[in-house]
């Protein structure tokens, strides 16, 4: 008899809604007026490399700890690093030793990946008794790279003008480093970045001048790098130089010799990056001198310099500093790094103040002099070095002549030593390689039982949170600003803008509240953001009509490039580019969020408003049964158990089948942890009224049951109006 009383008054709700004057509204409520947009820092122009990149400095070694184990965690996801390739062996090969009197050269090659290799020259003391230490040098871009030669004018410009002093020194300063390191007592390895030199496996023209998407490489299977399928999976060709520094290390550790507490990196420009990114990266690196290329500015020009994620609320002052309290050496020339004595440089000084190492950061600023690793320069480093590494020489260290070795001399190939295949085929190789092997790894920790799911929530999970980049804002960073109220009926109909303070962030929102109020909010999302809660007469939508006769809230939002944050004729169908023609996912997604992302974090602060009003509610559902249903899913992920109720439409979507890195949905890294199913997994237990998944049965059913709430998720056949018909009445149960 209750039940049958109840049902009475949900319909005797309904129908009394369905009575109300439709001219009670004419459209559904704008929060700003007609004309106006948002004030949201994300409709301003995208951020680029260019851009400007300052460290804040944190209160405490505490604090500091934990931003740093969040910012070198993104740098692992964006790099593809999260989790570790498998480290298959070296099967290193050291040949062909030249004898220059006080050292020797010798030529080296071994696989960073199964037939991958990297190259390059080991330059060693001779007669060294004891340990030594080691120093790997990644090159920036100079011309032929290992084999670079600046020609004898060229030189005799530069030694005319202070910036070198032997001849031989200044037509190959990556060489004539190499050489003084080994006369200082270390060995040091010299190796190709990708399409220098010997490493021709992958070309200069794609590795570092990729301009135009390649349609033959965006495939189902077997897809090249730079593709949309490839930065789904986190691949590309920054990771793969990444990869081979941290093997690199890994070869020059194998050697007897190396004393492994000391072991030193160094590189200009394009190495500089190189340089501070295995720094922070392998916590085997006891010091890192990255030459000008570390500044608040220009954060690198080239592909090869260039993620998604890497930089996304982040720079390369920031990136450095992950190596804090450890000896960090840099230089400043007339470039991008010409204000790092006042832009940088004094929050570096900070930091290492605040970690206690107040001294074991320099900066060496050599402003008069263009882009360089000239003489000046590594002289800085060989002393920086001398000093914390207590080498013992007489200082000043001073870099003496040498006799240079030519290209023929230098490179790893010849008859006995054959240089490997490389071209398109390999390249779809390699990437299957990487695929294959992260896949292997995932599969390993697929969520069967609790162990296992816990092992998925932390790698899996890590890697998501460090793609969406944040969680529930914080309390106090909401405000909400009513700019509507009105009652109707057996419900009040209020609107206003919700603000992240802290994020520079504005949400239209609009409510629609029971007078007899039970305790649920339904955050109802849309394709047309907050109208979707509104019918065309600007009452209550059909299914909201149902939900408020229930006496559950209902509350709509325009997320990001939705509603009000569309002037008119706009679309929001899109990612936004940034400037730089050049089409390569990197370039746009290395310095801001992807627009699912974004959207994503509208929804986390509406959750997280709902949570903090102060009309308590006992529970916050979440429906999105339209194209907003990968938002949804992505939220979810990260609502840390703050939604008791979701429905939700993904369509079938995949991150991974998308062929446009401007897709409304693209999200770099989307595909890599198993995709939406993968995604859907970390919200386990929560009850879930799933709809467009139906090849995803048996992994959200062992992550449910894995949770120990089998129950609590619901595979749905329908779509469309059948599952918003379902989700209602699922909802007011």
């Amino acid at each position: 008899m209750p039940r049958l009383c109840f049902a009475w008054i949900v319909l005797l709700l309904i129908a009394n809604l369905a009575a109300l004057p439709k001219e009670s509204f004419a459209a559904p409520p704008r929060v700003l007026p007609e004309g106006n947009l948002p004030n949201d820092v994300r409709l301003a122009p995208r951020k680029e490399l260019d851009g400007y990149f300052p460290l804040t400095v944190p209160k405490s070694p505490a604090e500091w700890e934990r931003r740093a184990e969040r910012v070198r965690r993104q740098t692992q996801v964006s790099q593809g690093l999260w989790p570790m390739p498998q480290r298959t062996p070296l099967k290193a090969v050291i040949h062909g030793k030249i004898d220059q009197g006080d050292y020797t050269v010798e030529k080296v090659y071994f696989e960073s990946l199964p037939g991958f290799f990297v190259t390059g020259n080991l330059y060693r003391p001779k007669n060294a008794a004891d340990k030594v230490p080691g120093v790997l040098s990644p090159h920036g871009h100079w011309a032929d790279g290992r084999f670079h030669d600046a020609g004898r004018q060229r030189t005799r410009e530069e030694i005319v003008k202070g910036a070198e002093r032997f001849e031989n020194g200044g037509r190959s300063p990556l060489q004539s480093r190499q050489v003084q390191l080994a006369r200082m007592g270390c060995i040091a390895f010299h190796y190709d970045m990708l399409g220098y030199a010997d490493s021709q496996q992958l070309s200069y023209e794609l590795v570092h001048r990729f301009d135009k998407q390649r349609p033959e490489m965006n495939t189902p299977e077997n897809w090249g790098l730079f593709s949309p399928r490839a930065e789904a999976h986190l691949q590309t060709v920054m990771g793969l130089q990444t990869w081979n520094s941290i093997r690199a290390l890994d070869f020059l550790l194998s050697l007897p010799e190396i004393d492994a507490s000391r072991i030193a990196v160094s590189g200009a420009s394009g190495g500089g990056t190189q340089t501070f990114l295995l720094a922070a990266l392998d916590p085997r690196v006891t010091l890192a001198f990255p030459a000008v290329m570390v500044s608040t500015a220009m954060q690198g020009g080239c592909t090869c310099e260039n993620c998604s994620l890497l930089r996304v609320d982040t720079g390369n002052i920031e990136l450095a500093g992950l190596f804090a309290p450890k000896p960090l050496g840099m230089t400043a020339a007339n470039d991008w790094t010409k204000e790092m004595a006042t832009k940088g440089y004094p929050e570096l000084q900070q930091l290492y103040a605040l970690l206690g190492a107040p001294k074991d950061v320099e900066l060496f600023p050599f402003v008069h002099f263009p882009h360089n690793y000239n003489y000046v320069s590594r002289s800085a480093f060989y002393n920086f070095l001398n000093k914390h590494f207590k080498l013992g020489l007489e200082t000043p260290v001073v870099e003496e002549a040498y006799s240079r070795l030519a290209r023929e001399e230098l490179t790893v190939w010849d008859e006995k030593h054959p240089a490997p295949p490389g071209g398109p085929d390999f390249e779809r190789k390699l990437v299957r390689h990487l695929t294959d092997d992260a896949q292997k790894q995932l599969a390993a920790i697929r969520p069967r039982d609790a162990a296992s799911l816990a092992q998925w929530r932390a790698v899996a999970g890590g890697g998501i949170d460090a793609i969406l980049g944040r969680g529930l804002p914080a309390a106090g960073d909401l405000e909400f600003e009513k700019t509507e109220e009105t009652g109707q009926g057996n419900y009040i109909r209020f609107a206003g803008l919700l603000r992240n303070k802290a994020r520079g962030e504005e949400l239209p929102m609009a409510f629609l509240h029971p007078k007899d109020w039970k305790g649920t909010v339904v955050i109802w999302l849309s394709e047309q953001g907050k109208g979707g809660i509104f019918g065309a007469d600007g009452g209550p939508s059909a299914e909201a009509a149902k939900l408020l006769a229930a006496g559950i809230s209902v509350a709509g939002v325009d997320l990001l490039l939705q509603g009000e944050f569309l002037a008119a004729g706009e679309s929001g169908a899109k990612n936004r580019p940034v400037k730089n023609k050049r089409e390569f996912a990197g370039f746009n997604y290395g310095y801001n969020h992807a627009l699912v992302a974004q959207r994503a974090h509208d929804v986390l602060a509406a959750i997280a408003f709902a949570q903090q009003h102060d009309d308590k509610p006992q529970a916050i559902d979440l429906v999105a049964l339209d194209g907003t249903g990968p938002v949804a899913a992505l939220a979810l992920a990260q609502a840390n158990g703050a939604i008791r109720r979701a429905a939700i439409d993904t369509r079938g979507l995949r991150f991974g089948r998308l062929d446009d890195y401007l897709d409304a949905n693209f999200l770099p890294g989307g595909a890599k942890y198993g995709d939406l199913p993968g995604i859907l997994a970390l919200a386990a237990p929560t009850s879930l009224l799933l709809a467009g998944e139906p090849d995803a049965d048996n992994f959200l059913h062992d992550a449910w049951q894995a949770a120990g709430a089998a129950d609590a998720l619901t595979l749905q056949s329908g779509t469309g109006d059948d599952a918003r018909k379902g989700a209602v009445e699922w909802l007011v149960k």
